[in-house]
């Protein structure tokens, strides 16, 4: 089902018939639940119409997991308060934040699924295409219209984006999903470099426009994006966009899914010819037209409000005792969570949401916390955390508290413990290890360091070679993989160093240095870390220390963990388990 152009609809007009069609297609997606159910539509029918609206197969049998786009990450907090409601009906009182942006919920009956999704509709929210060859939830600054050093809000054109492209024709079928990324800072924290489309906000005597770049992408093999258009006019935008888009969906590979990304594309054909073949497509667009821009985008889509809350005083905070302000969990949360915004008298709060799991009652925290002390707005980050703004700088104390109260106040946001995870074999049918507790188990290792350098080192760990958890952009990554020993099978990890943005600027890939038991993953790491403190240069940063090492030396530096002579009964069990490891995998629905 496709909308109509908002430019001959009223904005009433235009909600009505949004509405409209959200609740059809989930009447339809109920019909072809039912007949999937019944026997009468079979898998591999059903499971494109299920992709599309965002739902995927767990290895558990019988149950799905659904996930929720925040167009932009940002959602309002009568949307969070649904989040938590739909949470204990339908998904045990649990959520996951995944690094684009999304909450996931995971065990859920398919037989509930269209039942949420009208929930979720009543709020404003969706599933719609968070899923399948796409165009996936599109990710903006989390920042955005806050930072001090922002060029300008991209937050508006990020929602305009994902609204342009949603439900359309072209992008209902791609060769392969696609990701797009805004940043409006000068430093690409959003990460455009492994994006399909990266863009990065400018201003150029004057006008507002966009840095381009295009076929970035992680998966088991990286690639950097490359230099589209130093600078894009912001009224060519969705242009631009389409442009590259319908280069990739009609020379992407349909063939051979793990060749099918766009990157592929660049790697296989050349950017010259990429980039030749996307200003056709783009003349022509000019010359003939293309896909119309809205002239708004829903109530509630990526947190879009036409009569935005008031903002918060504060005063049904928790009262803090004097004795609290000099608390040093306080201090040091203050230092490490909190950022003055552009506008003064006024705070962003990083919330750390640990491997990005919450409980609907944290759901709810959140939302009271938000409405009484911020704008009535959450952001979500790419670290799997939420932003509070706007909360004024008197009230961070009594903020602390309130998130205190709900097991969220933990300092460190951005360190080497707040680590990012994917939910590995918790769930995925293609996870081969159990990142999420591997990431438990390093966060009692590397939590212990004082060393300031060490400190703003980061972690990300990933359940297969295929980095929803973006290990290969990690100061240290892991992914998960598994080997054979006496006959027997162990969890294993790829053990990867010095990934992430060099001094440059430039995006580097880490390397991969050492496979390791899981069980000892932990023990690797702080290996490394110790030489590190104490033999690297002055000024060196982690990147230059390892690439001076060079990878054969970290490996002698844990050839004894890799190969172990004696294999202790525990190396046979992952992470959080009690049994012996076995491999199982199903069908890959979402990951390269």
């Amino acid at each position: 089902m496709f909308l109509s152009a908002t430019a001959t609809l009223t904005r009433e007009d235009f909600e009505l018939e949004h509405d409209a069609t959200v609740r059809a297609e989930i009447e339809l997606f109920r019909e072809r639940a039912d007949a999937y159910l019944s026997g009468s539509m079979t898998d591999d029918e059903f499971r494109s119409v299920r992709l599309r609206h965002g739902i995927y197969g767990q290895r558990q049998p019988g149950v799905q997991m659904v996930r929720t786009k925040f167009p932009g990450g940002v959602v309002t907090t009568d949307q969070l308060y649904t989040l938590a409601g739909i949470s204990d009906d339908f998904a045990g009182g649990k959520g996951h934040i995944t690094t684009r942006q999304n909450l996931q919920y995971h065990f859920v009956p398919l037989q509930n699924v269209p039942d949420l999704m009208h929930r979720l509709a009543d709020a404003g929210m969706t599933t719609r295409e968070a899923c399948f060859n796409t165009v996936r939830n599109v990710t903006a600054d989390s920042t955005a219209g806050l930072s001090r050093d922002e060029v300008f809000d991209v937050l508006p054109y990020a929602r305009k984006v994902a609204y342009t492209f949603l439900r359309k024709e072209l992008t209902d079928s791609m060769p392969r999903k696609f990701k797009i990324a805004f940043e409006g800072r000068p430093q690409d924290r959003m990460l455009g470099a492994i994006h399909d489309v990266g863009l990065q906000a400018q201003i150029r005597d004057g006008k507002r426009g966009f840095r381009v770049v295009v076929g970035g992408g992680l998966g088991p093999l990286p690639t950097e994006a490359q230099l589209l258009d130093e600078f894009l006019p912001e009224e060519r935008l969705v242009n631009r966009i389409e442009a590259v888009l319908r280069v990739f969906n009609k020379h992407g590979n349909r063939k051979n899914r793990n060749k099918a990304r766009l990157k592929f594309v660049l790697r296989e054909r050349g950017f010259e010819w990429l980039r030749d073949t996307i200003e056709t497509e783009y003349a022509d667009i000019l010359a003939h037209g293309g896909i119309e821009a809205p002239d708004f985008v829903p109530e509630g889509f990526g947190g879009f409000q036409s009569n935005p809350q008031p903002l918060g005083t504060g005063a049904l905070l928790p009262v803090v005792g004097q004795n609290r302000s000099s608390d040093p969990r306080l201090d040091r949360w203050l230092e490490t969570n909190v950022e003055e915004q552009r506008q003064t008298g006024y705070a962003m709060v990083t919330v750390r949401v640990p491997e990005g799991n919450l409980t609907s009652a944290q759901m709810r925290g959140l939302a009271d916390i938000a409405k009484q002390a911020g704008d009535g707005l959450l952001r979500v980050t790419i670290a799997q955390n939420f932003l509070l703004a706007y909360v004024q700088l008197a009230n961070l104390p009594r903020v602390f508290a309130a998130l205190d109260a709900i097991g969220l106040a933990q300092a460190g946001a951005g360190e080497i413990d707040d680590i990012t995870s994917c939910p590995g074999a918790y769930s995925c049918n293609l996870a081969l290890t159990k990142s999420m507790n591997l990431a438990d188990a390093l966060h009692a290792v590397v939590s212990v360091s004082p060393d300031k350098q060490v400190r703003q080192l980061s972690v990300k760990i990933s359940g297969c070679p295929n980095s929803c958890g973006q290990h290969w952009i990690a100061d240290i990554g892991f992914y998960g993989n598994a080997r054979k020993i006496a006959g027997k099978e162990l969890p294993y990890y790829q053990m990867l160093l010095g990934g992430g943005y060099d001094e440059t600027g430039v995006m580097r890939f880490a390397l991969a240095v050492q496979s390791l038991p899981a069980r000892l993953a932990p023990v690797a790491v702080g290996r490394v870390l110790d030489h590190f403190v104490a033999n690297r240069q002055e000024g060196e940063t982690f990147r230059e220390y390892v690439l001076r090492h060079k990878i054969e030396f970290f490996r002698a530096m844990t050839a004894d963990l890799a190969k172990p002579t004696e294999v202790a009964p525990e190396l046979y069990q992952d992470w959080g388990d009690d049994t012996a490891f076995s491999l199982q995998l199903g069908r890959g629905e979402c990951a390269g």
